[in-house]
């Protein structure tokens, strides 16, 4: 799939299937601008309309110390109230879909996320993180609150008390901390981690595609349901495969002991 050439972002296939992406500006340990947010946006955008190839995303930061540090303050710096409610439409337009986008997205956290950052990552469908990234959620200390999911996707994650200790103090918790708390699936060697996240996503790129789409969907939207209606959805998404041309492959490959080819159809 080919992208234009973004302001603040690096895109690149690493696969057939697979598409590493990565927020760049390390210089201001890639925090999130209105350019980033218009460039994300349109990423994301354009995987949910027509993914193409792309069957699973990796994303990354530049550098080898921070994934996100949030938003970018010295922008906002003198900002009137119409400037920063525009910029954080923008934004919230953003991350609402990343997170409703069908194409599953590994975070390859290499570094501390805060802010807006962490609020990303845990926008992703899971996440690996380096050992010594830190992880916070500072609007608290700055006068405002998390507003990109924060407050909804974390307490989900972890729970209502300790969301809320992350929430309210805006004090960093450690990588181990992160792990224990399952807001990570896995910590890796500083370095690492963007190696261990490709490895999963050429798993799962090797799965069938439409499989894939409709088990996200399923706990993504099941998820906000109680469970007999979810188990109906959960049918519902089944069913979708039934007569697909990759589940007579999978199955013909299973009795013809190869690996399957499938083709997303």
């Amino acid at each position: 799939m080919d992208f234009p050439r973004y302001e603040t972002l690096l895109t690149e296939m690493v696969g057939p299937h697979v598409l590493k992406l990565t927020m760049n500006r390390p210089e201001v340990g890639n925090a999130l601008n209105t350019q980033m947010g218009h460039d994300l946006l349109d990423v994301w955008n354009r995987l949910t309309v027509d993914a193409g190839d792309v069957r699973c995303v990796v994303y990354t930061g530049a550098g080898d110390r921070i994934f996100c540090a949030g938003g970018d303050l010295k922008e906002r710096n003198g900002m009137t109230r119409q400037q920063w409610v525009r910029q954080h439409e923008l934004f919230e337009r953003m991350y609402w879909t990343l997170t409703d986008m069908p194409v599953p997205v590994i975070g390859a956290v290499n570094g501390h996320a805060y802010a807006g950052g962490f609020e990303m990552m845990l926008c992703c469908d899971f996440a690996y993180a380096s050992s010594a990234a830190r992880f916070a959620l500072t609007e608290v200390t700055l006068g405002i609150m998390p507003g990109a999911g924060g407050t909804q996707n974390l307490p989900r994650a972890i729970g209502e008390r300790r969301a809320k200790e992350i929430l309210l103090t805006g004090q960093p918790i450690t990588a181990a901390k992160a792990l224990d708390w399952g807001i990570v699936n896995e910590l890796c060697e500083p370095g690492q981690v963007y190696d261990r996240a490709l490895a999963t996503a050429n798993t799962i790129a090797g799965n069938a595609p439409l499989s894939v789409r409709q088990i996200k969907k399923s706990v993504r939207y099941g998820g906000q349901m109680e469970l007999r209606t979810a188990f109906r959805f959960e049918i519902e998404a089944y069913n979708h495969l039934v007569e697909t041309e990759d589940r007579y492959e999978g199955v013909r490959a299973f009795n013809e002991n190869r690996k399957p080819a499938f083709k997303g159809c």
